[in-house]
């Protein structure tokens, strides 16, 4: 079975869609695996708040930006909004990633920055783009792409990496991107992201739910974004967040389209270019129904879905497989997210581009609260 179809299964069975017997039985083991879970993750954090393990501070500020549950909250673009707001404020910022599949440089790369020794990875300077998205990650190549003036790093060890971009580029800002696990750098700011489509995982860490650990970790939490509100009441949400969090400043938001791009020229084509159109949808991430809704919500007539894993990288085969697909029904327009747009060819072999291949990017828009986010961004460039 594919890897998409067991995913979907997964997801089926854990949010109680599936029904029946061998359902019953799969959440049955599922709980007993997250059981297990648990009491590591319990484990773990109490050894760090015990002292057993180390916490390191790098010397500077550091903002951790992460989720409580696993799949597509959103994260990317909240990340993007603080480090451009305070690279405007006049903070010298970095962004501090594991670098998630990414695959080691070329050594050609390894030789031209050999002073760097073998470790943390350089995708963006502050001035140029020095990595690919395959040898950075998706995100971290994204943030490289659309930020100026902001230094982007992957680092497996983010304590390690975090030192370095303060030595070597004198940084006084680090934003950790998905950090809210990474318990061993202390940070000042702990933004918490929470999608408000599934706000608490279906109330079961991994992999009965999708919790990465147990709710009351939302505790740690300075700042909580409740993603994906637009057409959400989040009183609920916000109210069962305060039981658990009574001080935290929370921000509601939502993402907005805010460009149409040629994923072969780089043009920017209006928004109203997909409006009416057939549009044939191509999505390997999380959870593909937001991006759809919001094409849908753009004027375009949707014919086809095709979705991937998570981070799926497309292999040539499959960008034939597409074309000859996007062909076959007469499609105005192929579709896909900027996240994907890393991981698309250019080229697909001898397949011929029966349309163009768009992707669209967003852009944060606070539906509530955007003082309490004017007022931290003020706070930290403002001390």
């Amino acid at each position: 079975m594919p890897r998409r179809n067991l995913e979907q299964t997964w997801r089926e069975i854990i949010s109680g869609k599936r029904t029946g017997r061998t359902a019953r039985v799969a959440r049955a083991v599922l709980a007993g695996a997250a059981a297990m879970f648990g009491i590591a993750s319990r484990l773990r954090a109490s050894l760090y708040k015990r002292g057993v393990f180390r916490r390191s501070w790098p010397g500077c500020l550091v903002i951790s930006v992460g989720n409580i549950t696993v799949g597509g909250t959103g994260k990317t673009p909240v990340v993007e909004t603080f480090a451009r707001a305070l690279a405007r404020g006049g903070r010298k910022v970095a962004i501090i990633s594991r670098g998630y599949k990414a695959r080691a440089p070329s050594w050609r790369w390894r030789w031209r920055n050999r002073r760097w020794g073998g470790g943390p990875k350089v995708v963006h300077d502050g001035t140029h783009i020095l990595l690919g998205a395959r040898e950075a990650g998706d995100e971290p190549y994204m943030l490289a792409r659309n930020l100026d003036n902001v230094v982007v790093i992957t680092d497996p060890d983010r304590v390690r990496g975090s030192r370095f971009a303060i030595k070597e580029f004198g940084v006084d800002t680090i934003i950790l991107d998905d950090g809210m696990q990474h318990l061993r750098l202390q940070r000042q700011i702990e933004v918490v992201l929470i999608d408000a489509t599934c706000p608490f995982g279906f109330d079961y860490l991994l992999p009965r739910g999708l919790l990465r650990e147990s709710l009351k970790g939302l505790r740690r939490a300075t700042h909580i974004f409740i993603t994906k509100a637009r057409d959400i009441d989040v009183q609920p949400i916000v109210a069962r967040i305060r039981t658990i969090n009574p001080t935290a400043e929370i921000i509601a938001c939502y993402y907005e389209p805010e460009a149409l791009i040629n994923l072969h020229t780089g043009a920017h084509v209006p928004l109203d270019e997909i409006n009416g159109r057939n549009t044939f949808i191509v999505t390997g991430i999380a959870q593909p129904d937001g991006f759809v809704s919001l094409a849908k919500e753009r004027g375009a007539i949707v014919q086809r879905v095709m979705t991937f894993p998570d981070h799926h990288r497309f292999r040539r085969a499959e960008i034939e497989e597409i074309y000859t697909a996007a062909a076959g029904m007469c499609a105005d327009a192929i579709l896909i997210t900027e996240k994907d747009s890393v991981r698309f060819p250019r080229r697909a072999g001898s397949a011929i581009l029966p349309c163009p291949v768009y992707y669209l990017k967003v852009a944060i828009k606070i539906k509530s609260g955007e003082e309490d986010f004017i007022d931290c961004i003020t706070r930290i460039c403002y001390p």
